[in-house]
């Protein structure tokens, strides 16, 4: 996995990084630590929730990319916590347009039920108005 800098240096970063004379004994959010580790690959360790946390949203979002991807009308077969991340991830990037296509291929029914992701495609549509 790459950190891409926000919340704590995982420690797989830290204690390689702690090798260097100028970063030994840093707290792991010190800012000049958090710099030298920014886009830095490293292994998940399995036992840390944050890791598998991080593994688990990247797949969420690898399929979410292939619900987009397709070109029926309707999908058939779906996963309410992918189009949780997925929703999520598009509102971050103010992807607005990505809920709405999404919204569009499925059912009615399953957009309805669940107030997530009916929050983030009526946000999505009131901010696409706005903008236009």
């Amino acid at each position: 996995m790459r950190y891409d800098g926000t919340g704590e240096v995982p420690s797989q970063i830290h204690s390689y990084l702690s090798t260097n004379h100028d970063l030994r004994s840093l707290d792991k959010s010190n800012p000049a630590l958090v710099s030298k580790a920014k886009d830095r690959w490293y292994v998940p360790d399995p036992n840390k929730a944050q890791d598998l946390e991080k593994k688990r949203d990247k797949a969420l979002l690898k399929e979410f990319e292939a619900y987009q991807a397709s070109t029926g009308r309707k999908l058939k077969e779906f996963r309410l916590e992918v189009l949780r991340a997925g929703f999520k991830a598009a509102w971050s990037a103010k992807n607005y347009k990505a809920i709405i296509e999404i919204a569009h291929k499925i059912p009615e029914e399953a957009l309805q039920e669940d107030e997530k992701l009916l929050l983030w495609y009526d946000q999505a549509l009131t901010r696409t108005e706005a903008g236009a």
